[in-house]
């Protein structure tokens, strides 16, 4: 790293005393770097079957799959909040889960059903809608699964059908986290073509192989299907820097309006990459094991649980996430607003 000339030229100590400004609460507010507002976050919701049903997630602790009926509920103290967006997954029933996924889409499905019955009731919060089949497929895979192998082309025309239906219901953005080659460009002439031109896709576009995703995967229901399978020859290698630009160039190429990089904390140089390299708003998602990590040592009194939280997501902020996809939103805006 290149020091710039303004600090190579700074009085030595003691005219400089960097700790003047720290010394009171008004003038750390008024030096700070990096900015956090509720409109910054997008609050992570899972939706299940029923109504008046709420289902704590263990391995996600003050998280819980919510009925639609409640679920609308929340999404309006969400919104009330400052929070402009919800990230919406489902819990599929076991019974309409296939090995083709196919009730992903399925008009009348849990996902579409709930985002008519949210724009009825909360129509100004925004509802990004994750496209990929394994909250549906009996196997736990993103795709089409054929001799043991995810078949690429085959799974984009099933990805196309489930974003016209979310889209349709009134999903807001499409947010397709399969990591299939060639999905953007087909979504989006999909969506066009069925006259959903304005409707926003928010690419997975760096999604990383992570084992930071357990707690998501009991909270759609697809860690029993997927067992001791992982999905590798689809997801990105942790290791790979250049093939996160590759990945993000060709989504942009295809009609990408927005960019993603998952998981977030242990890729902030990813974040930070992406951002100064493309300039399109570039959202992070933190995601499921980063903060049941926080929860699980607070719980134990090992850390201080609300401070942890508050400085991981500035952190994503600092790296140059425009938007931070949390399941922590809605604490977060609490203590941003007192």
């Amino acid at each position: 790293m290149t020091i710039p000339s303004f600090l190579a030229t700074q009085p030595p100590f003691p005219h400089t005393r960097l700790r003047r400004l720290r010394q009171h609460r008004w003038s750390r507010d008024m030096v700070r770097e990096t900015s956090l507002v509720p409109s910054d976050l997008i609050q992570g919701m899972f939706v299940t079957d029923g109504e008046n049903r709420r289902e704590p997630i263990p391995s996600l602790p003050g998280m819980a799959r919510l009925s639609v009926d409640l679920l609308v509920e929340e999404c309006k103290r969400i919104r009330e909040l400052g929070i402009p967006a919800i990230a919406l997954f489902p819990m599929t029933p076991q019974e309409r889960k296939t090995p083709d996924g196919s009730e992903a889409w399925n008009q009348d499905n849990l996902v579409c059903r709930a985002c008519r019955a949210l724009k009825r009731t909360v129509p100004d919060l925004g509802i990004v809608g994750d496209v990929a089949l394994d909250p549906y497929t009996s196997h736990g895979q993103d795709g089409v699964l054929i001799d043991g192998q995810i078949v690429n082309d085959l799974t984009l025309e099933s990805l196309k059908l489930q974003a016209v239906a979310q889209a349709a219901a009134g999903c807001d953005v499409i947010a397709p986290s399969d990591m299939m080659d060639g999905r953007i460009g087909i979504i989006r002439a999909a969506l066009d073509a069925e006259g959903l031109s304005q409707t926003m896709i928010l690419s997975y576009a760096a999604k990383y192989a992570s084992g930071f995703y357990g707690p998501f995967r009991d909270a759609i229901g697809s860690s029993s299907a997927l067992g001791k399978a992982d999905k590798k020859t689809y997801q990105m290698d942790p290791a790979n820097i250049v093939e996160a630009l590759r990945e993000t160039a060709l989504d942009i190429a295809e009609g990408a309006d927005m960019v993603m990089v998952k998981p977030a904390l242990p890729y902030l140089d990813i974040i930070q990459t992406v951002k100064t390299s493309f300039g399109l708003p570039t959202i992070a998602y933190h995601v499921s094991g980063e903060y049941a990590m926080v929860k699980a040592a607070a719980e134990r009194g090992w850390i201080d649980g609300d401070a942890a939280m508050l400085e991981s997501i500035t952190a994503i902020k600092r790296a140059g996430a425009d938007a931070i996809i949390t399941y922590a939103a809605s604490d977060i805006a609490r203590w941003l607003r007192g």
